[in-house]
Parts: structure tokens; C-alpha cells; sequence
């Protein structure tokens, strides 16, 4: 069994004890297994990018540049091979699986280009003989805490943008995909990355996650995960004043209007809410659908669900892989049994048996819900979608932003006035028309509001916001 180790100061190192990565289509799989660290392991590892960090911030943007075009270059080389390795590691499928490494060295790529963009201002003072300068400088040492679900793309996003812009890193990865991040190490120690300036400590968010949040020379934290956890860092970092950077939770909305075209709102329905397995937080996991075209939705996504096929995420037939692991696939189920308690008529949801002891679900319609169901107000991170009936554009409207959060929210329609009427009231931070609402390109602001997201936007230009700090310098040239 290859056994894998943390990267602390250039050098890769046994933390703790190993343990085990599983495919989730084969619980009988043991992809390799992994060295935990605890908070021994972040001390080390925050001490290596302290020391790092002045000779990092003082790097080229052609040093800076060359290190992470050449990362994107070998994912963009080897997107087969780790797409796999993906796939079998988190469930998700082939395509999905080659896909998001590609995304990952498009990342990468993007923020080479950005090392070489970086810009301030000179401005006139109100002042005679006096100069005012403005320039972005790196944060210091950056944590980052990544979820399993893209298990390659957003450390990626962290981890590109935070290197580009000086700072040095330490990241922790969710201990149900740690080989995913632990590629992106082999990749930028392959690359010439400079010792210390990026860290990888696997392990529990018990231990690593907490150790690396509270240390005083963490200078900001990126999470990404569940608004429980994030909740919990904001409260840490604010008593720390440590800035800080959080991506959680959705329950979106997709809005199907009567004029909708559903040979384009079906697909996206399905895209929107089953692919993947459900497990993004860009989901479309409410289906808000007007009453005139409500029967005929509903008896087309019905019969589009009974042509997916669900199966081994390394099956090129597969249209949706298995849940991440049995505590996931269990709370579906849970969510499935209270949506009948809810009075919710239910299509699919059932665990499937499959010849292989993996952790499959068949997709899940709830039909005849309300928006005050706990399964419309909660996030559910599988592959179920409620059905929810509504008059008119105003009430559909209502019902979207009826909810604690507000990542994402998309309509089916055919009128321009209806679609810029939705762009304009959705309480959200990304909104999408005639398309599923997962799925982002990766040069452009990712973000939303109230219990989805908190700090600077994450993805693009945007990035910047948060991997720097504004510098203002004031010169008398008299």
C-alpha cells in the first residue's frame, strides 16, 4: 500500500499515523493511505512559511509566473490520468473528474498571467508637491481549508491566486480526498516551488483545521465548507482580527417560468440538480416552477431521471458516481424519509445496490413541497431537488429569496423583461439564465450573500481583494 506524507519545508514527512483513502463506488478500493498531522504538524509548517515569506514577497512576478504556469501546464498534461485519480477518489464522474482538473490548470494559468498584472495607482494630491502612491502587498502567511467535493479545483483557486499575489501558504485539504492535494504538492515541488513558501498538513479540522485557525502567525484564512464550521472560524479569526475568507453553504433556486423552453430548462434542471451527486454548493436544489407549465415540468424531468444511469464513477456510461461516503449518504437518506414525514409525494432517493459495496442513490423529486419545509430551508448536499408550485413571477420571486442563504439562483424564461427583471431582485451573488446554476468560469467572481459566503469574493481579479493588503505612501517632492 503506497503510503503518501505532508510536505513541511520542501521536505515530505510522516505527521502521524497513516490513514486509509477509499473509492466510494468500491468501498473495497483503498486508493493509498495518507499521514495525519496535528498541531504540531501546523506549528512546523506555519514556522516554514513565516521564515519563507520575506524572500517569496520579494520574488519576480517572472519567477512568480514561471512556478505556476508551469503547475498548469502538467495538470493540463496529465488531466487524464489525475481526472481518474479524482474520480475514484471523491465519486464523482469520469468526465466531471477530467474536467475539473482541467479547471484547476486553467486556474493556475490565469494567476500566472495575473503575477505579471499587478498594478496600483498614482494619484495627484490635494496638496502641492506631493505624490500619492497606492499598491497591493501580500497578506503574510495565508491557511487554507478546502472541502472534498472539488477536491482539485479549489485548492487551486486558493492556492494560485495566494502564491501569485506573495504570500505563502499552508494548506489543510479535507481528510476524504487528500490525494487530490497532495498531486498539487508533488506538482509544485516538481516545479521548483521554494521551500516553506507552500506547506501541506493533512488531517483532521479537529485538530490541523483548529490549530491552524487560532495560530497568531496565520495572517488570513480561506474555508470553504459548511456554514457550522465557517461560523466557528469568523469567530475565531474576528477575536484575532484575522482576516478571513468563507464559502459555505446554497439552497438555490431555479425558477421555470410558463413561457421556459423545456427542452432547455429540463436539461438544466438535471445538470443543476443531480450532477455531481447533488454534492455542490451551487446546486439547484429548490425547483420553483409556475403553475401553468408545473404538470408538463414535472412529468419531463421524471422521465429525464429514469434515463440517467448511476454507476461506478470510473464507468464512462456513468451519468452520476456514488455519494462521498456512508455519514453522507445516510443524511440523504434521513432528508428523503422527512420529505414523506413532510407530506412530500417522492421519486427516487432509495440507496442502490449496485454489485459493489459503494455508496449509491438514486436521484430524488420531491413533489407537492412548500418553501417552509426543513427540506427547502436546509441544505441537503446530495442529489435531491424539491418541486415547488408557484402563480406567477412575484411569488416565485418570493419563494427564491425566501431562504438563509444566497449563493446562486437561476430562471428558465423566453421574455428578456422577466429575466432582467430576476437578475435584478435575486438576493443572491451570482445569478444564472437559461442555465443550470452550477457551473462558473474560473476568470470571473465567485461568491454570494447572507449564510453562503463572507469576505472578499473568491476566483478572477477579485482574488486580489483578499490575497493582499492596500499599501498608501505619500511622497513631498518639494
Amino acid at each position: 500500500m503506497t503510503k503518501h506524507d505532508s510536505l513541511i519545508n520542501g521536505k515530505w514527512q510522516k505527521l502521524g499515523d497513516y490513514k486509509p483513502n477509499i473509492n466510494p463506488s468500491d468501498t473495497e478500493d483503498v486508493i493509498g493511505e495518507y499521514s495525519y498531522g496535528d498541531a504540531s504538524s501546523v506549528e512546523a509548517a506555519v514556522a516554514a512559511a513565516k521564515s519563507a515569506q520575506e524572500a517569496w514577497r520579494n520574488s519576480t512576478p517572472q519567477q512568480r509566473f514561471d512556478l505556476l504556469d508551469a503547475v498548469g501546464n502538467k495538470l493540463a498534461e496529465r488531466s487524464k490520468e489525475i481526472g481518474a485519480f479524482l474520480s475514484r477518489e471523491e465519486g464523482k464522474t469520469l468526465a466531471e473528474g477530467v474536467g475539473e482538473t482541467m479547471r484547476a490548470s486553467q486556474v493556475f494559468k490565469f494567476h500566472a498571467g495575473e503575477c505579471l498584472r499587478q498594478v496600483g495607482d498614482l494619484q495627484a494630491s490635494t496638496r502641492p508637491d506631493i505624490d500619492v502612491e497606492t499598491t497591493r502587498e501580500p497578506v503574510g502567511v495565508v491557511g487554507l481549508i478546502t472541502p472534498w467535493n472539488f477536491p482539485i479545483a479549489i485548492p487551486a483557486w486558493k492556492i494560485a491566486p495566494a502564491l501569485a499575489h506573495g504570500n505563502c501558504v499552508i494548506l489543510k485539504p479535507a481528510d476524504l480526498t487528500p490525494g487530490c492535494a497532495h498531486i498539487i504538492a508533488e506538482l509544485l515541488v516538481e516545479c521548483g516551488c521554494p521551500n516553506g513558501v507552500f506547506n501541506l498538513v493533512m488531517g483532521r479540522g479537529s485538530t490541523v483545521g483548529e490549530a491552524l485557525i487560532s495560530h497568531p502567525d496565520v495572517d488570513a484564512i480561506s474555508f470553504t465548507g459548511s456554514v457550522a464550521t465557517g461560523r466557528h472560524i469568523a469567530e475565531v479569526c474576528g477575536k484575532q482580527l484575522k482576516k478571513v475568507q468563507l464559502e459555505m453553504g446554497g439552497k438555490n433556486p431555479m425558477v421555470v417560468m410558463n413561457d421556459a423552453d423545456l427542452s432547455i430548462a429540463v436539461p438544466a434542471c438535471i445538470n443543476g440538480t443531480f450532477f455531481s451527486t447533488g454534492q455542490r454548493c451551487t446546486a439547484s436544489s429548490r425547483l420553483i416552477v409556475e403553475a401553468g407549465v408545473h404538470d408538463e415540468f414535472v412529468d419531463a424531468m421524471t422521465k429525464a431521471m429514469s434515463n440517467l444511469k448511476i454507476g461506478d464513477a470510473l464507468d464512462p456510461s456513468s451519468h452520476i458516481g456514488p455519494v462521498v461516503d456512508e455519514k453522507q449518504l445516510l443524511s440523504n437518506l434521513k432528508y428523503v424519509d422527512l420529505a414523506r414525514s413532510e407530506a412530500a409525494e417522492v421519486i427516487g432517493g432509495q440507496r442502490l445496490e449496485l454489485g459493489k459495496n459503494g455508496f449509491f442513490q438514486a436521484p430524488a423529486l420531491f413533489l407537492g413541497t412548500d418553501n417552509a419545509m426543513r427540506i427547502n430551508q436546509e441544505e441537503i448536499f446530495g442529489p435531491c431537488g424539491s418541486v415547488i408550485k408557484a402563480a406567477g413571477f412575484e411569488e416565485a420571486m418570493a419563494i427564491a429569496n425566501d431562504t438563509p442563504f444566497g449563493l446562486t439562483a437561476g430562471i428558465c424564461t423566453s421574455s428578456l423583461k422577466t429575466a432582467r427583471e430576476f437578475k435584478r431582485q435575486a438576493d443572491v451573488g451570482m445569478v444564472m439564465v437559461n442555465l443550470p446554476t452550477a457551473g462558473v468560469d474560473y476568470h470571473v467572481a465567485f461568491g454570494g450573500r447572507k449564510g453562503s459566503s463572507f469576505g472578499a469574493r473568491e476566483q478572477g481579479r477579485y482574488a486580489a481583494e483578499f490575497y493582499t493588503t492596500v499599501k498608501t505612501a505619500y511622497c513631498f517632492a518639494g
